[in-house]
C-alpha cells in the first residue's frame, strides 16, 4: 500500500496533457519507459530537473499497467486535496505568487565560531561552514522573511513529506576564491532556473530567483572565511527545497522549507584532481541508484554509467555528464554528447563546455544519441580520442576505463593527453579563479 501511495504521486508528476513522460528517478521508477526507441519528433519531455536528479534510481522500459493507470486516477480525481485545476502536467503552486525578499533578510551570527579545515585534507561534503539561510513557506501565509542563523538541526514532523513521497529537490554550485583574493560564484543563475523548473515539477511553490541568489550571496559574504585559500579547493554551495506538510496524504504539500547550507570541499574523488576513473556500465535497471553504486564499487569502478533501452544507449554518470571526443562515423572530429531529452541533467558545467567548443569552432559539437555499440566499435578501429565526465563537483574528470558485460573497454584518454579535457579544465577553472576575466562569474565580496 506505501509503495502504491508513493507511486501515486511519481505518476501524477509525470503524467501530462494525454503524453506520456519519461518518470522521473524515485521509488516509482518502473512505471513506463525513460524515453521511446523510436525517438518521435514532438514527443513530450518532462521540464528539465534539478541536481537531485542524480541521486534519484533509474525508471526500467516496461508500459504502464492498468494498476498504475488506476492509481493515477485515484491520485487525480480530487484536485481540491491539495492541487491546482492544471496539476496534472503544470504542477507548480499556483495559490501565492508572492516571494521572499533579500531587503528583509534576518541576519543572526553565530557566536562560536568553528575552526576552519585545512584544505589539503578535506573531505568532500563532511564539513559544513557556521551559518545556513532559511525560508519557510505555507499555502496559508506565503513566504516568510529569509533568515540566515548559525547552522543547526532542522526540527521536522515525522509525517513530513519529503520523508514518504520525495517531495524535495536541490542543487549544487560553488563560490571560488580567485588568485586575486575575490570570491566568485560561476553561472549561478543558470543553477537558479534549473532549480525553479525543478520546485514547479515537484509541486513546491514558486520563489523570485533572483532574490534567492542575493540571499545566497549574503550567506556566502557572512562565511567568506570558510571560502578555501586554494585554487584546489572552493565552498559548495548546496541549496535544498522540501515539502514539510505533516501528511500522510498524496498530494501537494501546503507547507515547504527552502534552505541552503555551506561546505568547503576539494576534489570529489579521493584519487584526486583530474586522475582518470573507471566506470560500470550495466543494462540492468534499478529502483536505487545507491545500490547500483556500491556494485560499482564492488567491480573496482568509481561511479555507474547509466544505460537505457534495448540498444543500450549511454546517458550519464551518477555525478557527471559524459563526453565523448572522437572520429565519428562520417569521418568527422567530433565531441559529442547525449542530448537533453529529459532523462538527463542540464549540468552547468556540460553547457559551459558546449558554449566553449561551440565558440572555439576547432571541431564539430554535436548533442546526439550514443550507444555502447557505437562506443565498442569505435574503439576497435581505434576511432576514440577522449572520454571524460562533467559537474559541478569534479568540473573535468577523464574516463580510462568502461566495465561492460563483463570486459573491460579501455578508453585512450589519458594516451592522448588528455588535450581536450585539459584544455577545458584550465579554461573553466582559470574563470573560476579569477585567472580569466568572464561575464560567466559574479564577484561576491
Amino acid at each position: 500500500m506505501l509503495e502504491a501511495l508513493r507511486c501515486s504521486l511519481r505518476l501524477a508528476l509525470a503524467w501530462g496533457s494525454g503524453c506520456w513522460r519519461p518518470a522521473p528517478r524515485g521509488p516509482c521508477a518502473g512505471a513506463w519507459p525513460r524515453r521511446p526507441l523510436s525517438r518521435p519528433a514532438g514527443r513530450c519531455v518532462p521540464p528539465q530537473l534539478s541536481a537531485a536528479a542524480r541521486s534519484r534510481s533509474r525508471p526500467m522500459a516496461s508500459p504502464p499497467s492498468a494498476a498504475a493507470a488506476l492509481v493515477l486516477a485515484l491520485a487525480r480525481q480530487d484536485c481540491s486535496n491539495g492541487c491546482s485545476a492544471e496539476c496534472p502536467g503544470e504542477a507548480g503552486s499556483k495559490e501565492v505568487v508572492e516571494t521572499f525578499k533579500a531587503k528583509d533578510l534576518i541576519i543572526t551570527p553565530a557566536t562560536v565560531l568553528k575552526e576552519k579545515p585545512d584544505p589539503n585534507t578535506l573531505v568532500f561534503g563532511t564539513v559544513f561552514t557556521d551559518h545556513m539561510l532559511t525560508v519557510e513557506w505555507s499555502s496559508e501565509f506565503g513566504w516568510e522573511k529569509p533568515h540566515i542563523k548559525p547552522l543547526q538541526n532542522l526540527s521536522l514532523h515525522p509525517g513530513s513529506s519529503a520523508f514518504h513521497y520525495a517531495v524535495e529537490l536541490f542543487e549544487g554550485l560553488k563560490a571560488f576564491r580567485g588568485v586575486d583574493n575575490k570570491i566568485r560564484l560561476f553561472r549561478p543563475n543558470l543553477n537558479m532556473d534549473r532549480m525553479y523548473r525543478s520546485a514547479m515539477r515537484a509541486t513546491l511553490p514558486a520563489f523570485d530567483k533572483e532574490e534567492l541568489l542575493e540571499c545566497i550571496q549574503q550567506l556566502v559574504k557572512l562565511d567568506q572565511e570558510w571560502v578555501p585559500y586554494s585554487t584546489s579547493a572552493s565552498l559548495y554551495i548546496r541549496p535544498t527545497f522540501i515539502g514539510t506538510e505533516p501528511s500522510l496524504g498524496v498530494k501537494k504539500p501546503t507547507k515547504a522549507l527552502l534552505f541552503v547550507i555551506l561546505s568547503p570541499v576539494g576534489p570529489y574523488f579521493s584519487s584526486g584532481s583530474f586522475n582518470p576513473v573507471s566506470l560500470w556500465a550495466n543494462p540492468k535497471n534499478y529502483g536505487s541508484s545507491l545500490f547500483a553504486q556500491c556494485e560499482a564499487m564492488d567491480n573496482a569502478c568509481q561511479q555507474v554509467l547509466w544505460l537505457y533501452g534495448e540498444d543500450n544507449q549511454i546517458t550519464e554518470v551518477g555525478t557527471m555528464n559524459l563526453f565523448l571526443y572522437w572520429i565519428n562515423e562520417d569521418g568527422e572530429e567530433e565531441l559529442a554528447t547525449p542530448p537533453l531529452d529529459g532523462i538527463i541533467l542540464p549540468g552547468v558545467t556540460r553547457q559551459s563546455i558546449l558554449d566553449l567548443a561551440h565558440k572555439w569552432g576547432e571541431f564539430k559539437v554535436s548533442e546526439r544519441y550514443l550507444t555502447m555499440d557505437d562506443l565498442t566499435t569505435a574503439v576497435e578501429e581505434n576511432r576514440v580520442r577522449e572520454m571524460f565526465g562533467s559537474g559541478t563537483a569534479c568540473v573535468v574528470c577523464p574516463v580510462s576505463n568502461i566495465l561492460y558485460k563483463g570486459e573491460t573497454i579501455h578508453i585512450p584518454t589519458m594516451e592522448n593527453g588528455p588535450k581536450l579535457a585539459s584544455r577545458i579544465l584550465d579554461k573553466l577553472t582559470g574563470i573560476q579563479y579569477g585567472r580569466e576575466e568572464s561575464d560567466w562569474t559574479i564577484t561576491v565580496s
